[in-house]
């Protein structure tokens, strides 16, 4: 097959077939090669995992509760999905966007910056973190990946894998998602990013994944465009609860 019929493969199975991937985010370019597009989504099981919304500040993408009357707890499900600082663009499912952020500021790696930071401690889950980060600020785009996951022989531990894939082609996108599929406890997710379609339009990409997205446990989802250069960005999203 070709890289846009895996994509689109990926996408029917992994997503669309698939009841509970969780958390998911897909970074890559616009199907026209006019911008760079990030995704990111939420699933939710429980009461408090439903219990939540998008919002969007300008370049940064927050998740809220729908209501605040019914948070349980709101540790491992109230962060910043998304953040920019000086071109460079992140997506993660969790508070380490902003780990990576400052990180960054401070003239630090990727894996520098994410060093102090763990799977996340929702036993017997251990739900991976996932980040992405697509850097403008130098003379050709940098892409970087990563997932901080449980040790299959020890949980207390986190195995931390990294990812510099190449650019992609037009049309095409890498990701990651927190699960395999549902289950008791959740698989965690396994392999290489996945290679993911993207739309010409973020209105188009909002489409095609909301619409790819479990039903009953599909909760928000938000895809920012930015600019070639890094220099503009702007996010739609849409929520199940409005």
């Amino acid at each position: 097959m070709s890289p846009v019929e895996i994509a689109a493969s990926t996408l029917k199975n992994h997503i669309g077939a698939n009841p509970y991937p969780g958390r998911g985010l897909v970074l890559g370019k616009s199907s026209d090669g006019s911008s760079w597009q990030q995704v990111y989504f939420i699933m939710g099981r429980s009461p408090n995992s439903r219990n939540r919304q998008f919002a969007a500040n300008g370049g940064t993408l927050e998740t809220q509760p729908f209501d605040a009357s019914k948070v349980e707890d709101p540790s491992l499900i109230i962060y910043e999905a998304m953040l920019e600082t000086k071109r460079v663009f992140l997506v993660s499912n969790g508070d380490q966007t902003r780990t990576l952020h400052d990180g960054l500021e401070q003239g630090q790696s990727m894996r520098a910056s994410l060093k102090s930071r763990e799977r996340e401690p929702d036993a017997p889950n251990y739900t991976p973190r996932i980040t992405a980060m697509l850097d403008l600020s130098g003379s050709a785009p940098e892409i970087g990946l990563s997932i901080l996951k449980a040790n299959k022989i020890d949980p207390e531990l986190t195995d931390r894998h990294y990812f510099y894939p190449s650019a992609p082609l037009s049309g095409l996108g890498y990701g990651l998602t927190t699960y395999m599929g549902d289950g008791d406890p959740l698989p965690t997710f396994v392999g290489d990013p996945l290679l993911l379609p993207i739309e010409a339009t973020v209105e188009e990409t909002l489409d095609l994944y909301w619409n790819a997205l479990d039903e009953d446990n599909g909760i928000s989802l938000a895809v920012k465009e930015i600019s070639l250069d890094g220099s503009a960005s702007r996010i739609v999203l849409r929520n199940k609860y409005v």
